[in-house]
């Protein structure tokens, strides 16, 4: 009897555009360790075994370093590029929208949410999380 091999089908990034071009935020955890991953990816970075899951995840996370790229306004005018810590215990990078892009701060909480880019195609970006 033969098994699948892990690196047959679409592959991890295309699966998580997937998720995304149906609404859905959903990164990979391990069944080895319990640990989430990101980057999508054909092994886990815990175990070197193909045991990755996806699960959807709260979208919630802490702003843990921001930038501000410059571009002048005819260009779409300044954006941030951010790294957020997910609540789940892994980082990405995206953006912040909703405030300035001078105004995000280092600590900010944020929420993730599906957008789409200039080419209509879903990409994930965090609004600033309503205070409790």
């Amino acid at each position: 009897m033969s098994v699948p091999s892990p690196f047959a089908g679409p592959g991890p990034d295309a699966e998580y555009r997937r998720l995304l071009a149906e609404g859905r935020f959903c990164i990979q955890r391990c069944r080895g360790s319990g640990r989430y991953v990101f980057q999508p990816r054909v092994l886990s970075p815990f175990t070197g075994e193909p045991t990755l899951d996806w699960v959807e995840v709260s979208g919630r996370g802490t702003v843990y370093s921001t930038t501000v790229i410059r571009r002048r306004p005819e260009q779409g005018g300044d954006y941030n590029l951010a790294l957020i810590d997910l609540d789940e215990g892994c980082r990405l990078m995206s953006r912040v929208e909703g405030l300035p892009p001078a105004e995000i701060r280092i600590g900010l909480k944020v929420r993730a949410r599906i957008a789409r880019d200039r080419e209509n195609a879903p990409i994930l970006v965090f609004d600033p999380a309503e205070s409790a």
